[in-house]
């Protein structure tokens, strides 16, 4: 891994190279770097603008490849390096154009791809054993990179933003197709659910409330520190480990009633008790910069008893009666009861968060909620659950009722089946052509330089004129 000193080491090198002091054609592109003593050999493969591809990077992505059994051949390495090029590109326009991400947006996606990480490890600690490092040690790493991949998608979405296709193009894309080429469709599902959250009692709430006012007191009166308290009792999975901090916060990022007091206090200052859908909040404010806010931030939310859990249900059993008996149909009850706000709007429908459709295919839904596979797997199309456990996104106990809506067997793509599909990569093409048209006017106004043994790759833009 190369430190911040060692990439501006880099840097320098890269500008030393634009500017024509090297006196061989490859002096910058091989180079020793020091990290901590040691020494590693490394080099540039490509500039673009003042940001430069190292040659660890582009083997880092081959063996991620080769890790996932994904196919090589000859051809890769510049297949992998035509894609660097393309980011690099995209980052040097958004310099350009001086976009920005905020310290808020960049510090969620670090938590997001931790969450992940930590997922595949099972626990902090095995995590911790395999890299050598802390967890906050290691977001501090990736910090630079993700910074870059942020400016990055925002600047691919400038260019792609507006893009839209009508049915006939639809209709002309799909004509296009050879019948032979059309796709094999694997077995795809629509499933609804209607979700109860348990009422919280008043005494629960009151419970919770007494709570954060007492570690608002010892706060208060110095027997302990904000993030102490944090650390010890916060309900905040976001926070909490990190002493409650949350840092370059946007107005409207959170809830309304955080937002209130995070941008009236003074710095140092505590709020007092105030209530959210999520729970009981205090909040210290560590720094205003505009709009943006740094800030420590300690949750108590009621914990939710049997009985509570009980009367959702029997709340459910109500609505599952009223579908026996078809006085309704299943769209108009979710979106009457459920308290479910993702899907209560689209008739119950679950939405794939990777296609963005009401669609998934069986491993897709696996990996979306692996319980909704167990339980939709003997129904017929038009039949629904009893009411069942389940746990909501932010990770609360509530029940639910599943609906199957309906069911596909594997078949060859057509229009009338797979418009939504079809829809999409007629967009799909339509955005990869903008993309290419905007490389090639690019390429032509941004400095890119290749290593030598790059040049005679075939690739699908022309990089160096």
């Amino acid at each position: 891994m190369i430190n911040s000193k060692n990439k501006l080491l880099l840097a320098g090198l890269c500008i030393l190279f634009m500017l024509g002091v090297n006196a061989q054609e490859n002096v910058v592109d091989k180079i020793v770097v020091r990290n901590n003593g040691e020494k590693i050999i490394d080099r540039i493969v490509a500039v673009v603008g003042n940001n430069y591809i190292l040659q660890s990077d582009l083997e880092t992505q081959y063996q991620q490849m080769l890790t996932a059994q994904e196919p090589v051949n000859e051809n890769t390495r510049c297949k992998l390096m035509e894609e660097l090029l393309y980011q690099k590109l995209l980052l040097a326009q958004a310099q350009k154009d001086s976009l920005d991400v905020s310290e808020g947006q960049i510090e969620q996606e670090l938590d997001r791809r931790m969450k992940y990480y930590l997922q595949q490890f099972g626990s902090e600690e095995k995590f911790v054993a395999f890299y050598g490092k802390s967890v906050d040690d290691y977001k501090l790493e990736l910090k630079d990179d993700v910074r870059d991949l942020l400016l990055e998608q925002q600047m691919q979405g400038k260019i792609t933003d507006g893009i839209s296709v009508t049915p006939s193009e639809v209709k002309e894309y799909f004509n296009a197709i050879s019948v032979d080429s059309l796709p094999f469709i694997n077995s795809e599902l629509e499933v609804g659910q209607i979700m109860k959250k348990p009422v919280i009692s008043p005494e629960a709430k009151k419970e919770a409330k007494s709570k954060i006012e007492g570690l608002r007191l010892r706060i208060e009166k110095g027997e302990a520190t904000f993030a102490a308290m944090a650390g010890l009792y916060s309900m905040d999975p976001g926070s909490a480990s990190k002493g409650g901090v949350y840092e370059g916060i946007q107005r409207g990022q959170f809830v309304p009633e955080w937002d209130a007091w995070a941008f009236k206090l003074k710095k140092g200052e505590i709020s007092e008790v105030f209530e959210t859908v999520y729970g009981f909040f205090i909040i210290q404010l560590i720094e205003r910069r505009g709009e943006e806010v740094d800030a420590r931030s300690l949750l108590i939310s009621p914990v939710v008893d049997a009985s509570d859990m009980y009367k959702a249900k029997l709340s459910l059993d109500t609505i599952y009666q009223r579908l026996l008996a078809d006085t309704a149909t299943f769209s108009d009850i979710a979106a009457r009861y459920s308290d479910d706000d993702d899907s209560k709007n689209s008739g119950g429908l679950t939405v794939n968060p990777y296609t963005g459709s009401t669609r998934f295919q069986m491993d897709e839904l696996g990996q979306y909620d692996q319980t909704i596979v167990f339980a939709v797997d003997n129904l017929k199309v038009g039949e629904f659950t009893k009411p069942m456990p389940a746990t909501t996104n932010d990770g609360k106990q509530a029940y639910r009722i599943l609906y199957l809506k309906t069911r596909t067997l594997p078949h060859k793509a057509n229009l009338v089946d797979d418009y939504q599909s079809i829809q999409n990569a007629a967009m799909s093409k339509k955005q990869q052509e903008a993309i290419q048209n905007w490389i090639k006017k690019k390429s032509v106004d941004t400095y890119v330089h290749l290593a030598d043994d790059f040049k005679n790759c075939t690739f699908n833009n022309k990089w160096i004129n």
